[in-house]
C-alpha cells in the first residue's frame, strides 16, 4: 500500500487514553521508552513525516501495551527487536518483519493497521527458542509447534500453545482445524501457499482478537472485519477469536505480572 505524506495525515480512530498529553514525540523516545535495540529512517523521510509517524506509532505501540497489560521490555521483546522506517519498502508491502536481524520495516507510507500482525510475527519468532529448546534461528513457534518439537514445560508456555491448538487443530489435536482449512481453499484458490502458513494464520488471529477489544487503536490494528480478506473468511470468526482470548489474552497479563514482580527476569 502506497504511503505518501496525505495518508500520514489521515486521522486514525482510536479511544484509547492520550499517551503524550498532547506534546510530540520522536523515534527516539519510542526506542528509549520501550527499549528497542534501535531504530533507522529512511534517507527520503522528511522531518514532518518523521514527526507525524512517530506520535502514530508512540500511541499504537502504548495501546498495545495496554491490550496486552505487559511492560515495555515485551514489545521490544527484550531490548532484541530493530525497527526501521521508510527503507527498503516493497511494492504491495505496507510492513514486514525479518527474522535474520530480527527487523520489524515499516514502510514510509505504512503501518496503518498492521503493526500488530508485524509485532506478532517478531514474538513468534522470538519466543520460538523459549518454548521450543530445539528451534533454529529462523523458526517460529507457531510452525514448531506444527512439527511437534519437544516443549519446555512450564505453565505460561502451556497458555500460548493451547491458542495455537485452537487456531491450528481441531479439538481433538488429531486433524487441521477448519479454520486451517478453509485458509488453504483460499490458498489453492489463489495459487499460493500464504494465508495458510501457520506464522500468517497465528498473526493474524492475533490482530483481529486485539480489535475485537474495547479498547480500539486503527493505526495498530485495522482490516480484520470488512476488508476483502476479513468477507473471505481469512480471519477467524467471533466464537474462535472468544476462545484464543481466553489463552492469549490470559498469556500475556499473566506474562506481565510474571515480570511486574521480577524486573531483571527476561521474556
Amino acid at each position: 500500500m502506497p504511503f505518501s505524506v496525505s495518508r500520514l495525515e489521515t486521522v486514525f480512530y482510536r479511544n484509547g487514553p492520550n499517551h503524550r498529553a498532547g506534546a510530540d514525540v520522536s523515534f527516539t523516545d519510542i526506542v528509549k521508552l520501550f527499549g528497542f535495540r534501535g531504530i533507522r529512517i529512511g534517507r527520503w523521510v522528511t522531518a514532518e513525516e518523521q514527526q507525524r509517524a512517530a506520535n502514530l506509532f508512540f500511541d499504537a505501540l502504548c495501546d498495545l501495551q495496554q491490550l496486552l497489560q505487559v511492560p515495555e521490555q515485551v514489545l521490544s521483546l527484550n531490548q532484541t527487536l530493530t525497527l526501521t522506517f521508510g527503507i527498503g519498502g516493497q511494492r504491495g508491502v505496507c510492513a514486514h518483519y525479518q527474522p535474520r536481524g530480527r527487523i520489524l520495516a515499516l514502510a514510509k507510507n505504512a503501518g496503518a493497521g498492521s503493526l500488530a500482525h508485524e509485532w506478532f510475527h517478531a514474538f513468534d519468532h522470538y519466543i520460538a527458542s523459549k518454548v521450543f529448546p530445539g528451534a533454529g534461528n529462523q523458526d517460529f513457534a507457531s510452525r514448531c509447534f506444527l512439527h511437534a518439537q519437544r516443549i519446555k514445560p512450564h505453565p505460561l508456555n502451556q497458555l500460548l500453545l493451547d491458542g495455537f491448538k485452537t487456531l491450528l487443530l481441531s479439538p481433538d489435536g488429531s486433524q487441521p482445524s477448519s479454520w486451517f482449512l478453509h485458509c488453504a481453499e483460499l490458498d489453492r484458490a489463489r495459487n499460493q501457499l500464504y494465508l495458510s502458513q501457520p506464522e500468517e494464520l497465528c498473526a493474524r488471529a492475533f490482530e483481529a482478537m486485539l480489535q475485537a477489544q474495547p479498547l480500539k487503536s486503527h493505526f495498530l490494528v485495522s482490516g480484520t472485519r470488512q476488508s476483502q480478506l476479513a468477507k473471505a473468511g481469512a480471519y477467524p470468526n467471533t466464537a474462535l477469536l472468544q476462545q484464543l482470548g481466553t489463552h492469549w489474552l490470559h498469556y500475556f497479563s499473566t506474562l506481565g505480572l510474571a515480570l511486574g514482580k521480577n524486573k531483571h527476569q527476561e521474556l
